[in-house]
């Protein structure tokens, strides 16, 4: 089914900072996840296995590497005007970059009117998360709603640390509290849960050029969606209803998916998320064909297991392999290799990412570590055992003791 009264409009020019340093030279939807993919193919996923086709991805910071993945990963069909079309920032209202959300999409106002869609989603490009978003248009539709915002149920007391939607019974939208430091307003029916914004909407069309229009010409505005424009729409009485991320389902649905939503924002958010992919039965299931999870295709080998003499054993447990890695003679436990890493001899690497081309010496030992691309770790290093001594050579230590090698990074 292809959904042609809406245009999906991607923001995807976050600097995610606190993922410093896997965002030193790229944006932080371009990061790799989970081997092979990254995390802007989440979403993407998300709109093409729901039927939305047209899609415009809105880059700005480094966007060098995420132009690149979604030029050769995502070729739609435009002999069926379906595209994954790039937006880079082009300043076409003044020389500044987007300064926020919101003027993001008015600095873009023209995509929007060259398409002429009757509904515009507007979602983000960095969480991890499956969903069939024609659910949410549909809801949208049954509901007349001027504006949809995604929500997803949380625990109360963790409220001070989102931007937190109230609702009524019907689940329109009552207040919207960013990090509210008081004790909010409980979903309807559920005095324990709150619901937290997902910063995911669908607007109708003249709504939003109407809002960004205006929001643009307030100087003291911070031009942004959560703290601005939705605030003045709820003041004016429209219509801004809440869809309950915790009722979506898709093909394939396991159990143990629904709800699923993760903002790897944070270094230790990002290496957990990884880690729970190897579970025998994960939250996230990245296997099922009912949900396809598309990504650019390498044109590499397979893995290879190098088991010479009953010392030298290239063996891996509870780990993902991507194409083009060799294990040779060494250990692998609770890791996740990209394409063309090479694993030598007599080295044991347990709880860890590795990204593309990295290459691990003789002897080495690695531990709760993320090493980023084009690294070549030598003979007898020993990484993640010993937090001064990592930081003194450089790398980068996060609060829950994750240590990150920075991309080519010279040992």
């Amino acid at each position: 089914m292809s959904i042609d009264d809406a245009l999906v409009m991607i923001l995807a020019g976050g600097e995610g900072k606190r993922l410093y340093p896997l965002t030193k030279d790229r944006a932080k939807p371009a990061v790799p996840f989970g081997g092979r993919y990254r995390i802007i193919d989440f979403v993407l996923n998300n709109f093409i296995n729901s039927g939305f086709f047209k899609i415009k991805v809105l880059t700005q910071y480094k966007s060098d590497s995420l132009s690149k993945h979604i030029t050769r990963g995502w070729p739609l069909s435009p002999f069926l005007n379906q595209y994954v079309d790039l937006a880079p920032a082009q300043m076409r209202t003044g020389m500044d970059w987007y300064k926020g959300t919101a003027d993001a999409i008015y600095q873009n106002i023209f995509h929007i009117t060259d398409e002429d869609p009757d509904y515009v989603c507007i979602f983000g490009g960095d969480h991890i998360y499956k969903m069939d978003v024609s659910q949410m248009l549909d809801f949208h539709k049954e509901k007349e709603a001027d504006l949809t915002i995604s929500a997803i149920p949380i625990p109360i007391e963790e409220a001070h640390e989102f931007g937190i939607i109230e609702v009524d019974d019907n689940w329109k939208l009552t207040n919207f509290v960013e990090k509210p430091q008081y004790k909010p307003k409980s979903i309807p029916g559920n005095p324990n849960m709150c619901l937290a914004s997902m910063g995911n909407y669908i607007f109708n069309k003249d709504i939003l050029l109407d809002a960004i229009e205006r929001d643009a010409k307030l100087e003291n505005s911070n031009h942004d969606f959560g703290k601005n424009v939705i605030p003045m729409l709820l003041n004016e009485g429209k219509r801004i209803f809440v869809y309950n991320f915790a009722q979506n389902t898709f093909a394939g649905m396991s159990e143990r998916e629904k709800g699923y939503w993760r903002d790897v924002g944070s270094i230790d958010a990002y290496w957990q998320a990884n880690m729970d992919l190897l579970d025998y039965d994960p939250e996230l299931n990245i296997y099922s064909q009912d949900w396809p999870l598309r990504t650019f295709n390498y044109n590499y080998p397979p893995a290879k297991f190098i088991w010479e003499v009953e010392e030298r054993v290239g063996m891996a447990t509870n780990s993902m392999v991507s194409e083009g890695c060799i294990v040779s003679g060494g250990g692998l436990s609770r890791c996740i290799l990209s394409p063309k890493v090479k694993v030598n001899s007599f080295s044991q690497i347990s709880d860890s990412i590795l990204m593309e081309n990295v290459e691990v010496g003789r002897y080495s030992k690695i531990r709760r570590a993320i090493i980023d691309k084009n690294v070549v770790i030598p003979p007898n290093t020993q990484i993640g055992f010993d937090r001064a001594e990592d930081e003194r050579r450089g790398f980068h230590v996060s609060a829950g003791g994750i240590t990150v090698v920075p991309k080519g990074a010279k040992l």
